[in-house]
């Protein structure tokens, strides 16, 4: 089957072998409202163990088993709605039970916010002899060392409470921001290259900047970014109450700042933040250098902002169906040896993914799950080779997935953001690998190349002046001065001017890019795409060059789960994020494949 036929098919008309299988979830709607009801049995159960769990071992461990089972079981129901929701975003009763979940999901979190405190009334002798006395405790000592490295910033029970009752609250800015910018912001029209008047969407602004017609895309560009200079001052103060809302949450807590806060959820110092700024900027030669090449690629006299996604090479016809997609990411991943590729197989064979678009289904891709499910891959594939390495990216995290809840008992079997982008990128990277050795000519090649370092631009470089905006801003406010939208524009077009350089006329108009960054409200998350991506791309290496020695450190860290902390897990893969040297090591790999793109131009 493929996507040559563009009618979007309603679901009922696409074959089930293309359709993911739910049921390791749930067979039917019934289980569903059964867990639904057994959980809030379950919420009023351990509210009975409020002040008791200091008590003596054997109550401590009857709590924790209780509050496991009560967030597996609501990973499912939640899970379940979202993902039948997912396969068509208009079933009402879907959206209902989604809704459901997610209400319950705020009870749940209330009836929990006790444990915490009263884990922490214990003192950590008495925790101790709890743990060595009590064999089944034995699983959660990292969990509640966890617990106790954090002590100092967490509150009393009934101050807990509080926080979790204000999360509705605390979300505010960011759904003011989602409202404005997904319902109420609307672009102007412009002309496509036919003369025909299409409006902007945030759907097609990108495809407007890969259009070959210039005039389109700097309609395009202005139309977009001049509309959000009319709502500058509205997005400014959204984005300046998000701040503001980091820098409480910090302070409540007892923070030097936001950053330290927000890194610490994962045990994370500081300096991989700043080692990865520093780091970058050391090597922003090389971004200007390849800024040169798109110039000169692009034969233009001037290079504006406008110019920087549409194709440096002209397009190949790569129509690739979803059986070759399959065969050719087996290829690809090779180097992760026969008991990897096994998986992946199963995964093609045991329907975890859903595969085409449909009438109603949501977009994009991701792949999702819960601990007692398969690691299902929602995909929307079309026959372009993006859609290939999606199904590759996408793959890597579901491996990660399989592989830690096999591994790990339910309390471990997730990981962290920090590490969740390492495996979906090694996916991708040994697949682009393999097709830039296996080009059929030169044009191929180079189409490959700039493919590969635009991953590079977009996610290393990008992503890290995003992460560099977020700190400045911060920094600013937790100083005592105001973040306005003259102030955040200011900031935000001095960073492209140092990222970017000389060979390109940093426009006026994306002094306002911020405006748009969703990512700006995710409490300096955007930083972790940078180092996911170096640490895969070293990670990938060294697989390639060492062969079955760093494939076993690999897998052992797919296995870890959130066994450790996420800098000691990839720390036993081979890589060591507090030190610059992997996303050094990753800008030499982009050093080398854009001297291989200027030798071939």
């Amino acid at each position: 089957m493929s996507d040559t036929n563009n009618e979007i098919k309603e679901r009922k008309d696409i074959d089930e072998t293309y359709k993911w299988d739910l049921s390791s979830m749930y067979s039917n709607d019934e289980e569903w409202e059964q867990d639904f009801d057994k959980l809030k049995q379950l919420s009023k159960d351990i509210i009975k163990y409020k002040g008791e769990i200091v008590k003596d071992s054997k109550t401590l461990l009857n709590v924790l088993k209780l509050k496991d089972e009560i967030s597996r079981t609501i990973d499912n129901v939640y899970t379940f709605s979202k993902m039948k929701l997912d396969e068509n975003t208009t079933n009402n009763k879907y959206q209902s039970l989604t809704d459901r979940a997610s209400s319950l999901i705020v009870e749940i979190e209330e009836n929990l916010s006790f444990i915490t405190p009263e884990i922490l009334s214990i003192e950590e002798d008495k925790l101790r002899e709890y743990i060595n006395s009590e064999k089944d405790l034995k699983i959660y000592e990292h969990y509640l060392s966890e617990i106790v490295r954090k002590k100092e910033h967490v509150l009393s029970s009934q101050e807990e409470s509080i926080i979790a009752q204000v999360g509705d609250l605390a979300s505010s800015t960011e759904n003011i921001f989602s409202m404005l910018n997904n319902a109420d912001i609307k672009f102007p029209k412009i002309k496509d290259e036919n003369g025909t008047e299409i409006e902007i969407t945030h759907g097609n602004f990108i495809p407007f900047m890969e259009n070959k017609d210039r005039s389109v895309r700097k309609n395009a560009f202005k139309g977009l970014y001049d509309t959000y200079n009319k709502f500058r001052n509205t997005f400014a103060t959204s984005l300046s109450g998000e701040v503001k809302k980091n820098i409480f949450y910090s302070k409540v807590r007892k923070y030097k700042s936001s950053l330290e806060a927000s890194l610490d959820q994962n045990n994370i110092s500081t300096k991989v933040y700043d080692n990865l700024i520093s780091t970058v900027h050391d090597n922003l030669d090389l971004m200007h250098r390849y800024i040169k090449l798109r110039k000169k690629m692009l034969k233009l006299d001037e290079l504006h902002m406008y110019d920087l996604y549409t194709p440096m090479v002209k397009d190949i016809d790569m129509k690739i169906n979803y059986e070759e997609a399959k065969k050719i990411v087996l290829e690809g991943l090779n180097p992760l040896g026969e008991e990897y590729l096994n998986v992946v197989k199963e995964g093609y064979n045991s329907r975890w993914i859903d595969v085409y678009e449909n009438r109603g289904k949501r977009s994009g891709a991701y792949s999702w799950g819960t601990y007692d499910s398969d690691p299902y891959i929602l995909l929307n594939y079309h026959d372009t080779l993006d859609n290939v390495f999606t199904l590759a990216h996408e793959m890597g995290h579901s491996m990660h997935s399989y592989y830690s809840k096999k591994t790990q008992p339910y309390i471990y079997g997730g990981y962290s953001i920090f590490v969740a982008e390492v495996a979906s990128t090694v996916n991708e990277a040994l697949l682009m690998e393999y097709m830039i050795k296996n080009a059929k000519n030169k044009e191929e090649k180079l189409y490959l190349l700039n493919h590969y370092l635009e991953q590079f631009r977009g996610t290393v470089f990008r992503q890290t002046m995003f992460a560099e905006f977020e700190k400045i801003i911060h920094d600013k406010v937790e100083s005592g001065a105001a973040l306005t939208a003259d102030s955040a524009s200011e900031i935000y077009k001095e960073l492209n001017e140092k990222y970017y350089g000389k060979d390109i006329i940093i426009d006026e108009e994306i002094a306002i890019e911020w405006a748009r960054i969703p990512h700006f409200y995710y409490n300096f998350y955007v930083y972790q795409y940078a180092t996911g991506f170096s640490a895969a791309i070293d990670l990938s290496q060294k697989i390639i060059n060492e062969g079955k020695s760093a494939v076993d450190r690999y897998i052992s860290f797919l296995k870890s789960g959130s066994s450790d902390y996420p800098t000691n897990v990839l720390r036993e893969a081979g890589v060591d994020m507090t030190k610059p040297e992997a996303i050094d090591n990753a800008l030499k790999l982009f050093k080398k494949l854009l001297e291989e793109m200027e030798n071939l131009v």
